[in-house]
C-alpha cells in the first residue's frame, strides 16, 4: 500500500508510510473520541493539534461530535478576551 501511495503521490515510501500511519492514527482517535472513551482535549494533545483541529478532520470523516469547530472557537475566542487585563 504504500509503496503504491508513493508511486501516485510522487513521494519516497517512507513519507507515504508516514502519512498512512498518521491517518491511522487519526482514525483511531476520532474513533475513540466519538464513542466517548476519549475527551476532546485529549484528543487534539494526542493528534499535536487544536481542538477546532479535531472537529475538522472528524467533520472530514463524517465524524459527528457534540458541538462544533465554530463553537469552540467561539469559546477559545471568549475565554482569551475574559483573561485579557
Amino acid at each position: 500500500m504504500a509503496r503504491l501511495r508513493a508511486r501516485q503521490q510522487g513521494i519516497d515510501r517512507a513519507a507515504a508510510l508516514r502519512q498512512l500511519l498518521r491517518e491511522g492514527a487519526e482514525g483511531y482517535v476520532l474513533s475513540l473520541l466519538a464513542g466517548g472513551r476519549l475527551s476532546l482535549s485529549r484528543a487534539a494533545e494526542l493528534l499535536d493539534c487544536s481542538t477546532v483541529e479535531v472537529h475538522r478532520l472528524a467533520a472530514e470523516r463524517g465524524i459527528r461530535l457534540s458541538g462544533d469547530a465554530g463553537d469552540y472557537a467561539h469559546a477559545r475566542d471568549s475565554l482569551a478576551r475574559s483573561e485579557r487585563p
